[in-house]
């Protein structure tokens, strides 16, 4: 791992580095776009760029990653670095832009630190870079072997279902008629789309159907800001995609998986759209007669907002032991409760193990929550849609 020389250089500039980290950041994505004014058309996240929210989560992941080294010298942070590169797989990401990278954010290091980059401290966070990067490369090279190889496949849409006014539901088969590899319950597909201006922009959705189906099936929220960037892929998949039509996909990543539960008592948690994953753990549960206690617990805005509903109380249903608690914050129905996700007088068993997906605020409270009620946090798993500013904070 981390040189002890290293370490020690890295300890004493951490405070330094991490005050500037958010400027550095700003000058790095400016450089790397100026060079390669094709990664920001074709594989960053234009809407991420926009809000920032890219240039957060990367400063958080660089800083979070050098803390570990210098805490634990012995061990690398391999939660942070399995979330970064199934992401990074999704994409395509080739170890060649590794370099790409290491060029333009060390150049925004000395541009903004100026003479206090002194050539010790230089080696010593060069050190730190190439150890997250060559560990992702190698994680990312296992992935693309196990999903047989990176790439893009087309996949036609053989059924569009509008499960609310704001999400609909796609389900593709290959155009080459090749056989579907089979994904784990939890994961997610990059969709690339040509937008009206050219770019091919790429977004990560879950999958929200069965294991073991020989069709896949994904959903989309609509994200209604028409002048957000963010919502430039989801408006074209509103719009634009029928049946019939022909969509790029990559394999399926991801690594919110149920694993190997081990008959324990499960919670499987969202809100919003974060429902998808959920949707996808039960049905795989149901299929493989999961007798131990399921607690299903989901949050949204209306019963008429709550996307993929009929799976998520059907596939419930068939689970031995399941209890369902759905909140909504307008127009409950009887059996379900008025307000915001309240897990007040939710019984968890003891020795739970809880999956998440929502909106971050969502999540934290949940988490808190599961903790209070005796939950250990290494038990407490989570997805996050777009850059991943929760691990980033640590």
């Amino acid at each position: 791992m981390l040189s002890e020389q290293s370490a020690a250089t890295v300890r004493a500039t951490l405070p330094a580095m991490g005050a500037a980290i958010g400027e550095i950041t700003e000058r790095f994505y400016a450089r790397l776009f100026d060079a390669h004014p094709d990664l920001l058309r074709n594989l960053f996240n234009r809407g991420n760029q926009a809000s920032g929210a890219q240039k957060q989560a990367l400063a958080g992941s660089i800083a979070a990653f050098a803390t570990h080294l210098v805490d634990h010298t012995d061990q690398r942070p391999d939660q942070m670095l399995q979330r970064i590169a199934h992401k990074h797989a999704s994409l395509g990401v080739v170890p060649e832009q590794y370099p790409v990278v290491h060029e333009h954010l060390f150049a925004a290091i000395a541009e903004v630190l100026g003479d206090a980059v002194t050539a010790e401290a230089a080696a010593a966070w060069t050190e730190v870079y190439w150890l997250m990067a060559n560990a992702l490369v190698a994680i990312e090279k296992r992935l693309y072997e196990e999903s047989g190889g990176q790439g893009w496949r087309q996949w036609e849409v053989v059924e569009r279902v509008e499960e609310t006014a704001d999400v609909v539901s796609f389900r593709v088969r290959p155009v080459d008629g090749g056989a579907v590899r089979d994904f784990r319950a939890g994961q997610y597909v990059s969709v690339r789309v040509e937008l009206a201006d050219g770019a091919r922009q790429i977004r990560q959705y879950s999958l929200s159907g069965a294991p073991g189906d020989s069709l896949r099936q994904f959903s989309v929220k609509r994200v209604r800001e028409d002048a957000n960037p963010d919502g430039e892929v989801s408006n074209r998949l509103h719009a634009c995609v029928r049946v019939g039509d022909v969509l790029e996909l990559s394999e399926a990543y991801g690594d919110l998986v149920l694993g190997d539960v081990r008959g324990r008592p499960l919670l499987l948690a969202s809100a919003g759209i974060g429902v998808t994953p959920m949707v996808a753990m039960l049905a795989a549960l149901a299929a493989d007669g999961y007798e131990a206690p399921v607690t299903v617990v989901h949050g949204d805005r209306s019963p008429a907002d709550h996307a993929l509903r009929t799976d998520h109380e059907l596939y419930a249903d068939k689970l031995a032991d399941a209890s369902v608690h759905f909140f909504y914050e307008r127009d409950a129905e009887p059996g379900a409760r008025t307000g915001l996700v309240d897990l007040a007088d939710v019984d968890v068993a003891e020795g739970t193990r809880a999956y998440l997906c929502g909106p971050l605020p969502f999540m934290r409270a949940v988490r808190a929550q599961l903790i209070g009620k005796g939950v250990a946090p290494a038990d407490i798993h989570y997805e996050v849609f777009g850059p991943d500013l929760w691990l980033a904070e640590g």
